[in-house]
């Protein structure tokens, strides 16, 4: 529990390094972005330097401001803030959007995608420079066990738009979708609606489609800034989406795992 002294201090009992990737997108509730990501991080890094832990790695996200526009960002500045106000020679990882097996990012689209005909977004023009799991990951490792110092901004080898991801991710589940863009001011009422609902059920009803605050940050372009530091030079050559997607979305194909089979024995009848 990152809002509990005891909880993280049993966590980092006896460790020489610590990495904190612990982080939420949902702005309400008890783990809400300022107790998590602010308050908790800030947590993290205070209990290990009292408990004289050597190294630590805290998992960031490109945007993070103290100033910033969003509360997502504000409260990611600020985790940054506090960890290095208590642990001065931690390492600061900002990935871009992070894309694996479980994550919350073309999974979501994708379980979408099998709702109808059209694959409504927002933010389409919106650049990400998505970077996989396992290369996050190796860089931690690589910071962990010093062969790093400072703040990196971590993004793969791709950058497109919101809307080429999606197409890229509707041609790997063999579906064809209409990927439609919400106008600004339809998303609006539309992640007004969805924050209200949450509100009014009392956290029943968790709104993980689409919030005002994600509006705010999908107005930036989620990429690597020009000369920031990156895994060039942390000697990690990440991954590209295509040697990665295939591997984990292929249940959201219509016919799941035979999907393949059936496209060979099409071209076996055509042929």
């Amino acid at each position: 529990n990152i809002r509990d002294d005891a909880s993280v201090l049993l966590a980092m009992q006896g460790a020489d390094a610590v990495v904190n990737c612990v982080g939420t997108f949902d702005k309400g509730g008890k783990n809400n972005f300022d107790a998590v990501q602010a308050v908790g991080a800030t947590r993290v890094a205070r209990l290990a330097a009292q408990a004289g832990v050597a190294r630590m790695v805290h998992i960031s996200a490109i945007g993070a401001d103290v100033e910033g526009d969003s509360a997502y960002a504000r409260s990611k500045g600020a985790g940054e803030a506090g960890v290095l106000e208590y642990m001065p020679g931690a390492v600061i990882l900002r990935p871009s959007v992070i894309f694996g097996s479980e994550d919350d990012f073309f999974n979501r689209f994708a379980g979408m995608s099998r709702m109808g005909p059209i694959l409504p977004i927002a933010g389409a023009d919106t650049l990400f420079q998505p970077v996989h799991v396992d290369d996050v990951a190796h860089a931690a490792e690589v910071a962990v066990t010093g062969g790093a110092a400072g703040v990196y901004e971590l993004g793969g080898p791709d950058v497109e738009s919101l809307r080429t991801l999606m197409n890229r991710m509707l041609d790997v589940i063999h579906r064809r979708r209409l990927v439609l863009n919400m106008p600004n001011l339809i998303a609006r009422m539309v992640a007004f609606g969805f924050d209200m609902m949450q509100a009014i059920s009392l956290g029943l009803f968790k709104n993980s489609l689409l919030t005002r605050d994600q509006l705010i940050t999908l107005q930036q372009d989620n990429v690597v800034s020009e000369g920031a530091k990156g895994f060039a030079d942390l000697g990690i050559d990440p991954a590209t989406m295509d040697a990665i997607l295939p591997d984990y979305l292929w249940p959201y194909r219509p016919s799941g795992q035979f999907d393949a089979i059936k496209d060979s024995a099409r071209n076996l009848r055509q042929s």
